[in-house]
């Protein structure tokens, strides 16, 4: 049984996504711009600097949708957003909406190369960016000649010369655009996966619109409106009211759609704004705002959130709901945030950057399941590498693929978006790489990315699956498993920890630990203890680096 929520309150992802309801003319733009004419007085943006009501959002979004316009931008260009979690990152988004133009997130965290391919990449004409990244775009702009509208946010630095201010972009008129939209009007999410280089996932709007519930509850399939109409007025009884902090970077995938989740029903974001996680303010944040929802990605967010909660007492009697996707949450990390908050629902949402809904997982203080065990999500199957439907119960693994409402693609790139986004049997699937078995009851085992699958001796070793066994003992915070080159093995599982709170992991009692759960050929040949392991801030394991450290370690380098 799925766990009660407060009433009315709308899920954040589901394993069932309801798609019935198309919008024919409209897109997220007039979903904004018509909560703003219902609720205009209710908050809808709130971070450490600001408070932005629904009608100052508004205005302050066809502000900047003016200059983008008037600064030589027309329909269907892009619009780069190089910015950590803040009002404004809202605020352009929804400028791009109501301009039909395309917002690009780019990762704060990328090097020159990377930050360089991205830009040209999405063919961005303009970019909103933290004045402290200036010095990058000077040392990148020369190269980028399609880039000509450079609009920079006051963090204090001194920014690059001849961009144009935050407050000059707005100073404009600020009247609606009145223009036509299209459902079809796109966003791009930029996923750098765990190799190569970033990938721009086409989204149209209407598509986002259906994956994340249509405007009602996306797992019961209630209170789905007819239409726009009905949909405002749901939002004006606030009958899906929800106050959402995406504690991960909006940037990333699971900030971004969960917020967009809670500003489509007529809700609010909370933002903090430290640049790394600070458990502490993120607490603060929740109890003085009065945060109904948190999105996180793991442990890498949950670990720290409970240590900050035995440090010290926070009111989170607001909070309901605490949703991770990306990386498999353990049991223990669950178990200690519920112990502080019995009152709330923990939920693992299966899905990725190529499509939401793949499956939920669901812990409350009453009722857990397993690691790694998701309820299966409508239209949601598991194909073998040749295309056949794998049985429940059957022990075969398959690849997660979704249909329905999913991405057009990856921009420019028709190879992967052939091998990604396939046909079988006459309807398109989103199949971005995740490995599972499907067990006589329909639930789904999640064995990881094949794309990182170790090939030992024979057999098929999913680094995640070792990874949350490392992860379950005492002395280690962080793992993660690669496969390194291997004469006797083909490649040999190494895995890489981080300590947990000052201990000194034991190799032998590590490998102990695993062999005490896995099959003997899944235990790591080696485990080695580090400082970091290189996380980016959206909680994503960067395997290549990871497996350069490894093999500097093991005297590998260079091979």
């Amino acid at each position: 049984m799925w766990p009660a929520l407060p009433t009315g309150v709308v899920r954040l992802y589901s394993p069932a996504m309801s798609e019935t309801v198309r919008q024919d003319t409209w897109n997220l733009a007039d979903v904004f711009e018509g909560i703003a004419r219902v609720v205009p007085d209710r908050e809808a943006v709130l971070d450490d600097h600001q408070v932005l009501t629904w009608t100052q959002l508004d205005r302050q979004s066809n502000a900047l949708a003016r200059h983008l316009l008037v600064g030589g931008a027309v329909t269907g260009d892009k619009v780069a957003i190089y910015s950590y979690n803040r009002a404004e990152y809202t605020v352009t988004l929804a400028a791009c909406f109501k301009a039909r133009l395309v917002p690009v997130n780019i990762n704060y965290r990328y090097r020159d190369e990377e930050l360089s391919y991205i830009f040209d990449n999405s063919d961005s004409v303009a970019v909103v960016f933290e004045a402290g990244f200036g010095p990058n775009l000077e040392r990148l702009r020369a190269g980028l000649p399609e880039l000509e509208q450079f609009i920079q946010l006051d963090d204090g630095e001194p920014g690059l010369a001849g961009a144009t201010a935050w407050a000059t972009a707005l100073s404009g008129s600020d009247e609606a655009l009145g223009n036509e939209r299209s459902p079809d009007d796109m966003l791009f999410l930029y996923t750098g996966g765990t190799t190569g280089m970033p990938k721009g996932v086409m989204w149209r709007q209407t598509d986002i619109w259906a994956s994340l519930g249509a405007g009602g509850d996306a797992i019961t399939g209630e209170g789905k409106p007819a239409d726009l109409d009905e949909h405002l007025a749901n939002a004006a009884k606030g009958q899906q009211l929800l106050r959402h902090m995406p504690a991960c970077p909006l940037m990333h995938g699971t900030g971004l759609l969960t917020a967009l989740n809670a500003l489509m029903i007529g809700g609010s974001i909370v933002t903090v704004g430290s640049h790394t996680l600070d458990a502490h303010a993120l607490w603060r944040a929740v109890a003085e705002k009065k945060v109904n929802s948190i999105a996180i990605v793991g442990d890498v967010f949950a670990r720290p959130m409970v240590e900050a909660l035995g440090e010290q007492s926070y009111d989170l009697t607001s909070l309901f709901l605490i949703v991770s996707s990306g990386v498999m949450w353990s049991p223990e990390t669950k178990k200690a945030l519920l112990d502080h908050h019995p009152d709330m629902v923990l939920v693992d949402s299966l899905g990725s950057s190529e499509a939401t809904g793949f499956g939920s997982s669901i812990t409350t203080a009453n009722e857990t399941y397993n690691v790694g065990t998701f309820k299966i999500g409508d239209r949601v199957k598991v194909f073998t590498d040749d295309d056949r439907e794998v049985e429940p119960g059957s022990q075969e693994r398959g690849r997660i693929a979704r249909a329905g409402a999913i991405p057009v693609g990856y921009y420019k790139d028709p190879e992967k978006t052939a091998r990604t986004f396939p046909t079988i049997d006459g309807v398109r699937y989103s199949i971005p790489g995740d490995y599972a078995q499907v067990e006589a009851d329909g639930s789904l085992i999640l064995l990881g990315r094949g794309s990182g699958c170790i090939n030992t001796g024979g057999e098929k070793v999913f680094p995640e699956e070792v990874e949350e066994i490392l992860k379950r003992h005492d002395a280690v915070e962080d793992a993660a498993v690669v496969g390194l080159p291997d004469e006797k093995w083909g490649q040999a599982v190494t895995a890489l920890v981080t300590p947990a709170g000052g201990n000194d992991p034991n190799e032998a009692a590590l490998r102990d630990h695993v062999r005490g759960t896995l099959a003997g050929y899944k235990v790591p040949k080696r485990i080695f203890t580090v400082t970091s392991l290189g996380r980016s801030p959206a909680g994503k394991m960067d395997y290549k680096g990871v497996t350069a450290k490894a093999k500097e370690l093991t005297g590998q380098a260079g091979t």
